[in-house]
C-alpha cells in the first residue's frame, strides 16, 4: 500500500541533513553550553552558530533570537512577558478570533486575571479588518498579537500594515510565525514586528525546539525563572541537539526557499484543481491569494470530515480535519466558525498540506482515493443536495 503524508502543517519529518548535524551532539559533543571547559565551550559555539542560522532566515541580529521549547512557549513568553512588564501601563490586549490555541488560551487565562481582550473578526478570505483594529485601540492597549499565517486555512495576514498601526500608537506587536517560517519571505526589520514566535518541527527540524524573536531594545519580563541561559531571558539547560537541528533546518529553509515554495504551491494548486473539478459539492475555504504555499482546506458537503480522514488512513493517506493541536476536540473549528462557515459544513472539512517530499503521483493517488471515498460516504449519508441538511 502506498503511504502519502499530507499533513505538513501538523509536523514535518526531520531532513537527513538535519539529523546528520544533530547526531554528534547526542554522543561525543554532549557538553553543557554553560560549562567553561572545552566540551562546554564546544556546545556553546554550536548554540551560537544555530542562533546565527535562525537569525539569517528572518534577517534578525543573532542577539535578538532566544531559543524556547517550541512555538507554544514562545507565544506564552511573549504575551505573559509583555503583560507583566506593562501591567502598570494598561490591561488591554488585541488579538484575533482565529489565533492558535497557544494564544487564545493564554488570553482566556489573562481575562480571568482582570485583563481585557478584544478578538478581531476576519473577512471572507480570513483576513483581519484593519479599521476594526484601529477602532479597538484604547489608551490601555499594551499588546497586539496577530498570527502571520493561519494554521487551518493558510491565510497570510497584512503583518507590515498591522505593525505600522501598532508603532503609530506605541503598542507592542507580536506575531505567531510558526506556520509562516520557511513558507513566506520574513524580514523582521522590514515588517517592523517587535516579537515573533517560531518552531523547528514545521521546517523539517526536530520537535521540542522553537524560538522567540525579541526586537533589540525591547524589554519584557521572563516567562521561566532559574538559570541565566539565553542571556538571562530563558532559564533551563539548553536543548543542545534540538537547537543544532533547528539551526540546520533554518539554514536549509533559507537556501532552498524559492524551490520549496515553487514545489509546494504547484502541487497544492494541482490538488485543489482536481478536487474542485472532479468531486462535486466541494468548497475551498480561504483565498488562494496570499496563502501558505502548501495549504488546501476543503469542505466536502453532506459528509463528515472525520469519516473521510479515517477512510483515507486505510489507504495509507495522512490528512487532518483541522489543527493537529485540537484534532481530538469535538468542538467545530473556531477558525472556520469565524470565517462564517455553517457548522454542518465545518464538520465536513479536511485540511491537506503538501511538503518537500510530496510528489505529483502522491496527489493523483490521494484524489483518486478521495473520489471513491466521498462517493461511498455520500451514498450512505442521510443528507444530500436534494434532501438538504
Amino acid at each position: 500500500m502506498r503511504n502519502v503524508y499530507l499533513d505538513y502543517s501538523a509536523t514535518t519529518p526531520v531532513k537527513d541533513e538535519v539529523l546528520k548535524e544533530m547526531i554528534p551532539y547526542f554522543t561525543e559533543k554532549f557538553g553543557n553550553p554553560s560549562s567553561l571547559y572545552d566540551k562546554g565551550l564546544e556546545a556553546k559555539d554550536a548554540v551560537t552558530h544555530a542562533r546565527e542560522q535562525v537569525a539569517a532566515l528572518i534577517n534578525a541580529e543573532p542577539r535578538e533570537v532566544f531559543f524556547t521549547a517550541g512555538g507554544t512557549e514562545a507565544d506564552n513568553s511573549a504575551v505573559f512577558g509583555v503583560c507583566d512588564k506593562l501591567k502598570d501601563k494598561g490591561n488591554h490586549i488585541i488579538t484575533t478570533k482565529i489565533e492558535h490555541h497557544a494564544m487564545l488560551h493564554s488570553c482566556a487565562f489573562l481575562e480571568k486575571q482582570g485583563y481585557e481582550v478584544t478578538y478581531l473578526d476576519i473577512d471572507k478570505d480570513g483576513r483581519v479588518d484593519l479599521e476594526q483594529l484601529k477602532n479597538s485601540i484604547t489608551d490601555k492597549t499594551i499588546l497586539i498579537s496577530v498570527m502571520m499565517i493561519n494554521n487551518e486555512i493558510g491565510t497570510l495576514q497584512p503583518i507590515k500594515e498591522i505593525a505600522e498601526i501598532a508603532k503609530e500608537h506605541k503598542i507592542i506587536f507580536h506575531t505567531d510565525a510558526v506556520q509562516a517560517l520557511g513558507n513566506v519571505p520574513i524580514d523582521v526589520k522590514e515588517l517592523g514586528v517587535d516579537l515573533m514566535s517560531m518552531s523547528s518541527h514545521k521546517i523539517y527540524g526536530p520537535k521540542g525546539e522553537g524560538a522567540l524573536f525579541i526586537r533589540k531594545g525591547l524589554r519584557i519580563s521572563n516567562y521561566l525563572h532559574g538559570g541565566a541561559q539565553e542571556s538571562g531571558k530563558r532559564a533551563g539547560t539548553e536543548n543542545l541537539t534540538g537547537i543544532v537541528g533547528f539551526g540546520k533546518a533554518a539554514e536549509l529553509a533559507r537556501i532552498n526557499f524559492d524551490e520549496h515554495v515553487k514545489h509546494c504551491s504547484s502541487l497544492r494548486d494541482y490538488l485543489v484543481e482536481r478536487i474542485l473539478n472532479e468531486i462535486p459539492d466541494t468548497v475551498l475555504n480561504g483565498t488562494m491569494d496570499g496563502r501558505h504555499p502548501g495549504n488546501a482546506n476543503i469542505t466536502f458537503k453532506y459528509i463528515e470530515g472525520e469519516s473521510i480522514l479515517l477512510l483515507l488512513n486505510q489507504f495509507g493517506i495522512s490528512v487532518s480535519t483541522g489543527s493537529a493541536c485540537s484534532s481530538k476536540s469535538l468542538e467545530p473549528s473556531h477558525v472556520l466558525t469565524a470565517l462564517g462557515v455553517p457548522v454542518e459544513m465545518i464538520h465536513g472539512t479536511v485540511r491537506f498540506t503538501v511538503g518537500d517530499f510530496t510528489t505529483r503521483e502522491d496527489i493523483d493517488y490521494v484524489v483518486d482515493s478521495l473520489k471513491n471515498i466521498v462517493t461511498r460516504l455520500r451514498e450512505l449519508s442521510p443528507i444530500n443536495e436534494k434532501k438538504g441538511w
